[in-house]
């Protein structure tokens, strides 16, 4: 039976994807064989050596030491695009927001008193306060063109925008779901001269931390408005702050509150709402037990942020033995030479690596011995040896 740890609540849909015949699920396991969590904190954490993987139900990891993980050989698993399109919802509401007065606009009427025709004068004398201008025939700068960001491209196509994207690692499968109408930009930097509205879905690295300063800001169309859902650190808040009252940037709706930004009049400040959508808990809970599922069940690894994707498919009255190693020279001869030994033949099997980190999955016809999973973890790199289906 396998343990898992739930370190934030997760959504009945993902867990009931977890046979309780197969699986013990608790928030209170010492010796977990996975942990399922969303924005818990782990980087304080001392994981037991029982720990074979992670799952983040959410896209964003940063709450998880991911050096440490790949380290110990603890594979850690993300949702990409399981909660997209709640994201999206929100970016298109910001567009809205940040073009409108409706926010102050909301505020100043909710404190009106009187009768109502008393009311009714005060909008009509003040209303012009709040008077903003519309989003269509604007451009909308889009950089990051993954799940969210081809979204937004294209419900914002639908709503009259012109459409700028830009993404120099964009993949494939992703080109494929972007519409032909999005231009795609040659540069950064001519995005930021072109766009009116400006939306970013980029991951938090060190290359792109507090990427978005006074440098950028300066090669920015004059009054664009920002909309900020991926990560608060990729802005440089006191350049950020001096762009606003300069009017270099007239908007700036950001889903990450902080005590610098967030009593700024031009900043619309949104408590982290980006994926709080019960169908995005329930779709990232489905997608993070899913890979969970299938890695503890069958070594496959998909969607992982710090192993390399190795799916091999399941034969019948075979054994599977899956290696976590280092990524250096001869340890797929070590690993057969030590099998062979023993009269193991590999039926089938499969290597992939990613960074310092190599995966071997193998199937073997015949029985495997505790003396063999010994052997093979003595190697020199080895880092995690698994026997599955024995």
């Amino acid at each position: 039976m396998y343990k898992i740890l739930t370190l934030n609540k997760i959504s009945n849909k993902g867990l009931t994807l977890l046979p309780k015949e197969d699986y013990c699920i608790s928030n209170e396991e010492d010796n977990p064989d996975a942990i399922l969590a969303r924005s818990y904190q782990m980087h304080e954490m001392t994981f037991p050596k029982s720990l074979k993987a992670i799952a983040r139900a959410g896209a964003g990891v940063n709450n998880i030491p991911l050096q440490r993980c790949s380290d110990e050989g603890i594979v850690v698993f993300n949702t990409p695009g399981a909660n997209a399109n709640a994201v999206k919802e929100l970016v298109i509401c910001s567009l809205f927001l940040a073009s409108r007065e409706i926010i102050k606009g909301v505020g100043w009427a909710k404190v009106l008193k009187g009768e109502d025709s008393e009311i009714e004068l005060l909008v009509e004398k003040n209303k012009s306060r709040f008077a903003g201008s519309e989003i269509k025939g604007k451009t909308l700068g889009v950089i990051g063109l993954g799940a969210i960001g081809a979204l937004v491209a294209k419900d914002a196509l639908s709503l009259g925008m012109n459409v700028i994207g830009f993404d120099p690692y964009l993949s494939v499968d992703a080109a494929w779901e972007l519409s032909n109408k999005v231009k795609k930009a040659s540069s950064l930097e001519y995005l930021l001269k072109k766009s009116d509205f400006l939306t970013i879905h980029v991951p938090l690295l060190p290359s792109t931390k507090q990427m978005y300063n006074e440098e950028l800001f300066n090669k920015m169309k004059n009054g664009i408005k920002i909309m900020n859902f991926s990560r608060g650190e990729l802005f440089n808040d006191e350049d950020l702050i001096s762009a606003l009252d300069k009017n270099q940037v007239s908007a700036y709706v950001t889903d990450f509150p902080n005590s610098t930004l967030i009593s700024h009049e031009k900043v619309i400040a949104i408590p982290h709402l980006g994926a709080s959508t019960k169908e995005s808990e329930e779709n990232c809970a489905i997608f993070a037990a899913s890979s969970l599922k299938e890695f503890l069940e069958s070594g496959n690894i998909t969607n992982s942020v710090n192993f390399p994707n190795a799916k091999l498919e399941m034969k019948p009255n075979l054994k599977r033995i899956s290696i976590i190693n280092k990524n250096v020279p001869n340890k797929i001869g070590e690993v057969t030479s030590i099998l062979a030994n023993y009269g193991l033949n590999i039926e089938d099997m499969l290597n992939q690596s990613k960074g310092e980190v190599s995966y071997m999955l193998l199937d073997i016809d015949g029985e495997i011995s505790n003396e063999v999973i010994e052997k093979l973890k003595s190697l020199n790199d080895i880092v995690r040896v698994r026997l599955i289906g024995g």
